[in-house]
């Protein structure tokens, strides 16, 4: 017999194993792979093993719909803001073209569509003229403050259903969040409404 025919009868066994024939590993290997399945789809249909929600999604509130005083106003100035969403976010900015912070986009919105003149800074902002305004009682368009011991240091637009518009940080864009979010909630300072 020739080297090649000896190596193709000798090689065959070596080289190409029956595939039907399994190993003890590999025995090992695919008894545990169907255990982890049967496991996660066991776990699929059973409350008693799904996670237990976090305490972020427990704190989540319903936002009741509140009405605003000026209905046609308080949609102007949502609609405006909501426009502006993903436009980049720079310090001391007030226009779309060349970006906003979170008071510079409070200020252009107000200013574009009442051509209401508002203060320039967050901190400025809070002490508006205007009554405070409880959580659960903000309508849209209410300023949301945030901050650390009683200095606020950021506002932002209230939309509806506990979220709101703001331009949250160097590097990023103006964008809608959550107040029920784990850092807005620890920061919430309060709300003041504007349009009366």
């Amino acid at each position: 017999m020739s080297c090649c025919g000896q190596d193709a009868q000798m090689g065959k066994a070596a080289h190409y194993p029956d595939s039907r024939r399994l190993t003890p590993a590999r025995t090992l290997t695919t008894l545990m792979l169907a255990t982890m399945i049967a496991c996660l789809l066991a776990a699929c249909g059973r409350d008693d093993v799904r996670p237990t929600p976090t305490h972020d999604a427990l704190a989540k509130r319903q936002w009741p719909v509140v009405t605003p005083d000026d209905p046609a106003a308080a949609n102007a100035v949502l609609m405006r803001a909501i426009s502006l969403v993903g436009t980049p976010y720079r310090y001391g900015g007030n226009t779309p073209q060349g970006g906003f912070d979170c008071s510079g986009l409070v200020n252009y919105v107000y200013r574009d569509m009442l051509d209401l003149k508002l203060p320039r800074s967050s901190s400025e902002l809070a002490q508006v003229q205007g009554p405070k305004i409880a959580p659960e009682r903000l309508a849209a368009a209410d300023l949301v403050f945030f901050g650390n011991r009683g200095n606020v240091s950021h506002v932002g637009i209230y939309v509806g259903e506990g979220r709101f518009v703001h331009a949250p940080s160097s590097g990023g864009t103006v964008r809608l969040d959550q107040l029920d979010g784990p850092y807005w909630r620890e920061h919430y300072s309060g709300a003041r409404r504007v349009l009366q």
